[in-house]
């Protein structure tokens, strides 16, 4: 019990916080033309408001959309980086309207 909460206080810790420019990167490489808005939501670097644009949603559920962002940003939400998403998907078509 010690060790297990020792390894997560030296996780809550030690761990790198992530950059908005980090996680556009993460995103583009899924989404390449995607216009990314990453808003910090608390000040810890780890809970994120992110807005994303791309013509790869078109026929994209919001469920699909949001899985797909989900899988984009994997590595980070996995080595908790990222703890919490908030996440707005739309194509260039849905903001211009």
């Amino acid at each position: 019990m010690v060790q297990i909460a020792f390894g997560f206080l030296y996780a809550l810790f030690s761990r790198t916080m992530i950059t908005a420019d980090a996680v556009t990167a993460f995103i583009r490489q899924v989404f390449p033309d995607a216009d990314v808005t990453v808003i910090d939501k608390t000040g810890t670097q780890d809970h994120l408001i992110v807005r994303v644009t791309s013509g790869g949603f078109l026929g994209k559920n919001l469920l699909d959309r949001h899985r797909l962002v989900y899988q984009a940003l994997a590595a980070p939400m996995k080595d908790g980086r990222i703890h919490a998403l908030e996440i707005t998907a739309k194509t260039p078509e849905e903001v211009n309207t």
